[in-house]
């Protein structure tokens, strides 16, 4: 069992940044400069207007029809910073921290500008992360992310009306010495309302989406193996989005015993959270997601299926996080703050839930779905994709319901029904 009192989730630190970057939540007005129309803080078209001004080669992704878009930022590492499904007034479902995008402050330990769906590697802890150095004690002060995965850009290598490529060489040091020499390569494509049906073998078409796909891949340039012994890499990602007061996060699970399988949730990144806020199930673990209170969950391999998602009430949206099925024999990076007994007993997938410090600033509010890829043994030369979509989808209940049920295994009804 990981110590819970050691273990710091990559969520806390953002929330410890909050002093000098602590969001307006006063709503505000823009106008923009495509339509001369004024939007309101909260939609997609006042996000695009805000993050043109401050980030240099916005891209915007757009179906043909106006309603399904989504930008990304070269600057912050090929991020997918927001989305929509209903266009310039449509709500904005990427969380962006716009009071620090706007200072243009670079921060000493980590940048937290928010962003739908940004590219990290792990491990954040241990003896084999790559955010602290050789021998230094695993306490706040020690902590930086790589500015390769913080403050530079991506380069663009390949761009079309409904994607966009980007590359970057990077060479990172871990914990016990080990040197990586890698390059990124990761690809934003805005997905068709054809081809999520055909990815999710869906029968229905009646609702309005807005999905896209991230292909990332690392490649192990230098001359040496990676392994086990000297720390492995693995893809991160994770996915900042606007809550309401109506989010519930649901994680399908593989039923079994503890003997056999394992818990069926992990919940001591940070202390345990409380029991009105998670619960579990024998195919089901729920996590209310609305932003008042900080909690992180995991999924094992052991446990985890191809899916994690949420649905908010509020809105009458249905949000789906869809990777490969792990294997149940695949191994995922310990993030734990300490010298570990087992560096491959993490978990695949995550939610994170942002909330009040004790002092009671808040950097937020968001919330967070997460993924990972397995801990990467590659030779030199070799190379591994990880591939992770998201949808959003909206649509009558009985619709949403069809959907639920497809690829979360359970009905709105009994969602709404858990908190």
């Amino acid at each position: 069992m990981r110590n819970k009192l050691k273990y710091i989730s990559i969520s806390v630190i953002v929330l410890i940044v909050t002093v000098s970057c602590k969001n307006n939540t006063d709503k505000e007005m823009e106008k923009t400069t495509e339509d001369e129309v004024v939007l309101e803080k909260g939609t997609f078209g006042y996000d695009k207007a805000f993050l043109r001004k401050h980030l240099k080669n916005t891209i915007v992704l757009g179906n043909n029809d106006g309603k399904a878009s989504i930008i990304v930022s070269p600057e912050l590492q090929g991020r997918v910073m927001t989305s929509t499904l209903n266009g310039q007034k449509g709500m904005s479902f990427g969380w962006i921290n716009y009071d620090l995008i706007s200072s243009k402050k670079k921060l000493e330990h980590f940048n937290p500008t928010g962003g739908e769906e940004r590219f990290w590697l792990g491990p954040e802890g241990g003896q084999f992360s790559i955010y602290f150095d050789k021998d230094k004690k695993f306490e706040f002060e020690n902590w930086y992310v790589p500015g390769a995965l913080d403050t530079e850009s991506f380069n663009v290598s390949k761009r079309n009306e409904n994607s966009v490529s980007f590359e970057k060489e990077m060479k990172l040091t871990n914990y016990s010495g080990t040197q990586f020499n890698l390059k990124v390569n990761r690809t934003v494509s805005l997905l068709t309302k054809q081809e999520v049906i055909k990815n999710l073998d869906l029968f229905n078409d009646q609702f309005t989406v807005v999905a896209y796909e991230t292909q990332n891949t690392i490649t192990n340039i230098g001359d040496k193996e990676w392994n086990k012994n000297t720390g492995l890499l693995s893809i991160w990602l994770l996915c900042m989005m606007t809550p309401s007061d109506e989010v519930t996060v649901v994680a399908p699970i593989l039923e079994g015993n503890e003997e056999e399988k394992g818990v069926k949730v992990n919940d001591n990144y940070f202390g345990e959270v409380a029991k009105d806020r998670l619960k579990s199930k024998e195919q089901h673990v729920f996590f209310k997601a609305d932003g008042k209170s900080r909690g992180k969950i995991g999924i094992t391999p052991l446990r985890a299926t191809g899916y994690i998602g949420s649905y908010d009430a509020q809105n009458g949206i249905l949000t789906i996080l869809q990777i490969k099925t792990p294997k149940a024999t695949d191994r995922y990076v310990n993030s734990a703050w300490e010298i570990q007994d087992d560096p491959y007993s993490g978990d695949v997938l995550n939610s994170y839930n942002d909330g009040p410090l004790e002092d009671r600033t808040q950097m937020g509010p968001f919330y967070e779905l997460e993924s990972s890829s397995p801990a990467l043994t590659l030779a030199s030369g070799e190379s591994y994709n990880h591939t992770q979509r998201m949808y959003h989808f909206k649509a009558s209940k009985e619709i949403l319901d069809e959907l639920s049920k497809e690829l979360l295994k359970i009905s709105i009804q009994d969602i709404e029904m858990v908190f």
